[in-house]
């Protein structure tokens, strides 16, 4: 199974909106963040591991995601850590735009998506989403539109 492990500080700067709320309201850009990642990968099999920096703020509930705080060390320092403990690397993600990480995970055989590119995937699947609603709409009236006129088709 295939394991994420995202660099969240560094993802949040890469995203418009997030890195504009961070600048006003950290816990809030943290939690739609994590909730974005967790909605993209609610009906995957893989497992997802979700950094920050600092210290944990009110709680976040996840349903599919791990979040792990780094406490006194850096977000980075636990992203080496948990490459380097890694019992297969080649199953590991890393999700980051900082240069020493995607070094050593490079040097791993860890697969490396940029923050950015990882970005477009949750957007993608954002119009992904809207795209199967609209459909899900267009159906929908063309049922009501068959039983109000009773055609058969």
């Amino acid at each position: 199974m295939k394991t994420y492990l995202i660099d969240g500080n560094n993802l949040i700067h890469k995203i418009g909106d997030l890195s504009v709320l961070q600048k006003k309201d950290r816990q809030s850009a943290r939690e739609k963040l994590a909730h974005r990642i967790d909605s993209h990968f609610s009906n995957r099999r893989v497992t997802v591991i979700l950094y920050y920096d600092g210290f944990p703020g009110i709680p976040l509930n996840t349903n599919k995601i791990k979040i792990v705080y780094s406490e006194n060390t850096s977000a980075d320092d636990k992203i080496r850590v948990s490459i380097e403990r890694a019992k297969n690397p080649k199953n590991i993600i890393v999700v980051t735009s900082d240069e020493e990480i995607r070094k050593l995970a490079r040097a791993c055989s860890c697969e490396l998506m940029t923050s950015n590119e990882f970005d477009k995937v949750l957007k993608q699947k954002g119009i992904d989403d809207e795209e199967e609603r609209k459909i899900s709409e267009i159906k929908a009236s063309n049922e009501e539109f068959k039983k109000l006129f009773g055609s058969d088709d």
